[in-house]
């Protein structure tokens, strides 16, 4: 091993910034083939060209907006107000209110803790066991990720459509209708499990109502038609993504600071500067990671890696096992923006060859993603949980368990049957 090459495997161990190591090793590689260094500038250049990038940071700075607003109290006022009088009503109130809410900010652990603190008490007071309440809220933290317009789903469809074969498999508009039915599936499973414990427990519930129902939903009124405008605007051909994302920023900060003015016009700048510093160190990321792809796709680094896996996977079904268990444990040890950014490049390829769907492929990566939010060492909503709940981690960890199987169940269904993943796509969008 060279000299530039342990100072760089150093640089990882002594914690450098993981952007700071990419963009080392694009360098390096570029350098050590005679290639012109200025390509790593080219690399950027052409990521700021790309028109669906723009999503992000507009995205990202409407869910902050919410985040910081009280829309997490209506969105669960309005559906306790349409299924509390359900056995588990509460229990299902919770996966639906997370799933929306992190569809809409794009962040698992803002989820747990704008609605952490108002649903917790809530499920332990209704009768549900403590441990059940603890393990649903910190994995419902995470179910909106293959619900548009997730940020993941915007950053993988960013990655994939630079890589794969047919670029318009991995649209965005394909993976946006590829996630709703793998995602509905969790919520569905995850409800009726919900169900099964309020039944058993006899958690408590409360009365339909209309006026009730009617009350909540007047009060989130305004925030209630942003789904629909959003994904109304963009399958109706009207708007495109990027235009879709400047008006949820624009409706959401008229809306949080004009009519509701729950965000003030004096917090604009903590917000601005919390949802940019998360997105800046997105693209950073991913800028310099696009060198570091080029350069290894230049270098047949892809084709060894099929070479490799078709030593040990003969058929396509075996290697989406080992790639189940890679990803399982790759989302229990990075971060799911930096996953993206680093292992799609390189698992794309190969997964094609063994004639596995881009959007089927980012279906599976994310669903994984998302049980690894919930696993040991470096799950992201156990430390949170653990923080705002101030319990032990090993026991959030525990509480989790059966709903991670219940995630894992719907990982295997979408790992094997595709139809699952790209009905939908195939429906709207053609084969």
């Amino acid at each position: 091993m060279s000299g530039n090459k342990i100072l760089l495997l150093v640089l990882v161990l002594l914690g450098a910034p993981l952007f700071a190591v990419i963009g080392a090793a694009a360098l390096y590689g570029f350098h050590s083939d005679g290639m012109d260094l200025m390509l790593v500038a080219f690399e950027v250049f052409n990521l700021v060209e790309t028109p669906v990038l723009v999503a992000i940071p507009l995205f990202t700075f409407a869910g902050e907006l919410m985040g910081r607003a009280n829309t997490s109290q209506r969105l669960v006022a309005v559906s306790r107000g349409l299924v509390g009088w359900m056995p588990g009503g509460l229990g299902v109130v919770t996966i639906l209110v997370c799933a929306a809410f992190t569809a809409l900010t794009g962040a698992s652990g803002v989820t747990i803790v704008a609605l952490g603190a108002l649903l917790y008490p809530a499920l332990v007071s209704d009768g549900y066991p403590e441990r059940f309440s603890l393990g649903l809220v910190t994995s419902s933290g995470s179910l909106g990720l293959l619900f548009p317009p997730a940020i993941p789903l915007i950053l993988y469809a960013i990655i994939a459509g630079n890589i794969a074969a047919d670029p318009s498999q991995a649209s965005l508009d394909t993976l946006f209708l590829a996630g709703i039915l793998p995602g509905l599936l969790m919520v569905v499973l995850l409800a009726a499990y919900s169900i099964y414990q309020g039944v058993r427990r006899k958690a408590a519930t409360q009365p339909f109502s209309w006026s009730v129902l009617g009350k909540a939903m007047w009060a989130a009124k305004w925030e209630l038609p942003l789904p629909v405008v959003i994904l109304g605007g963009i399958y109706s051909g009207l708007i495109a993504l990027s235009e879709a994302a400047a008006v949820t920023a624009f409706y959401t900060l008229i809306v949080e600071t004009c009519i509701y003015r729950e965000v003030g016009w004096k917090d604009l700048m903590d917000v601005m500067k919390k949802s940019m510093t998360l997105v800046g160190g997105i693209l950073i990321i991913l800028a310099l990671s696009r060198a570091t792809t080029n350069f290894m796709i230049d270098q047949g680094v892809p084709d060894m890696l099929f070479d490799l896996a078709g030593k040990f996977f003969t058929s396509k079904w075996s290697f989406l096992l080992a790639l189940n268990i890679f990803l399982l444990i790759l989302g229990a040890i990075l971060d799911i923006f930096s996953a993206i950014v680093l292992v799609v490049p390189l698992i794309l390829p190969v997964a094609e060859q063994y004639g596995v769907h881009p959007a089927h492929l980012g279906v599976i990566f994310l669903a994984n993603m998302e049980i690894g939010y919930c696993t040991p060492p470096v799950g992201l909503n156990l430390f949170i949980s653990s923080y705002r709940f101030k319990k032990p981690i090993l026991g959030v960890a525990r509480s989790t368990i059966p709903f991670l199987l219940i995630l894992a169940l719907v990982v295997v269904l979408a790992t094997y049957w595709s139809d699952l993943s790209l009905f939908l796509p195939r429906l709207f969008l053609g084969p």
